[in-house]
């Protein structure tokens, strides 16, 4: 009678910890998941421009230019998400993607890539920093340095099917140069580039407009060379 006994007591213990330990699986389980990491991206490193035969230091070759803050006018201002649209459903609404952000604005971004294209050639200084030149005598009026302004108008990884993307970059760029009764305006174009996007995702659309951020600046310094020679 008492292996009986014992038996079923073996039983209830074996029941009552399969039964525990349920509610300890079951409590494991509604414990919050933790948050994944945000991918982090920028545009990569500048272009290094090839070393001089002559070390010696020389003069900029052109004029040198003020580079005014690089202002956001299609995206929500100071906002680091990427973002994409698709054209085939509703290309009007933008959208951020929910775990990937640039490490700053795209504006800042890309107003320090633009600086290094166009501090190849010529000294690049901030629009707040821009001094007026020596006079070349007294009847002279000084002049002041040549003023780059940019808008990002578009900044956006665009869906045009499911599987077929690209990086679109729009930036309207003003070029002017003060002078002590208002501006002098020499220049005014848009720049658009298109890039693929080698994947339909956060990683692709980030070296897509990383790639067409190199574009534009690379074509604002060309353009902005034959406007602002003396």
């Amino acid at each position: 009678m008492s292996a009986i006994k014992n038996i079923a007591k073996s039983a209830f213990i074996t029941k009552a910890a399969a039964v525990f330990g349920l509610i300890f699986l079951v409590g494991c389980s509604a414990l919050p998941t933790p948050p994944t990491a945000s991918a982090l991206y920028d545009f990569g490193p500048s272009p290094v421009p090839a070393a001089p035969a002559d070390v010696r230091p020389t003069l900029p070759q052109l004029p040198p230019l003020a580079l005014a803050p690089v202002e956001a006018t299609g995206t929500p201002d100071g906002s680091t998400a990427l973002y994409y649209r698709l054209a085939y459903a509703n290309a009007q609404q933008l959208r951020p993607y929910a775990q990937a952000r640039w490490s700053q604005p795209p504006a800042q971004l890309l107003q320090q890539r633009l600086r290094d294209h166009l501090g190849q050639r010529r000294a690049v200084l901030m629009a707040a920093d821009a001094a007026l030149a020596p006079a070349s005598d007294a009847t002279t009026p000084p002049q002041r340095t040549t003023i780059l302004r940019a808008e990002l108008e578009e900044f956006s990884h665009v869906f045009t099917s499911h599987d077929a993307s690209a990086g679109l970059l729009r930036l309207r760029a003003t070029l002017v140069r003060p002078h002590l009764r208002g501006e002098q305006l020499l220049g005014q174009r848009v720049f658009v580039v298109q890039i693929p996007a080698p994947s339909p995702d956060a990683r692709g659309a980030a070296i897509a407009l990383a790639l067409g951020a190199s574009q534009v600046a690379d074509e604002l310094a060309q353009w902005v060379d034959g406007l602002s020679k003396p």
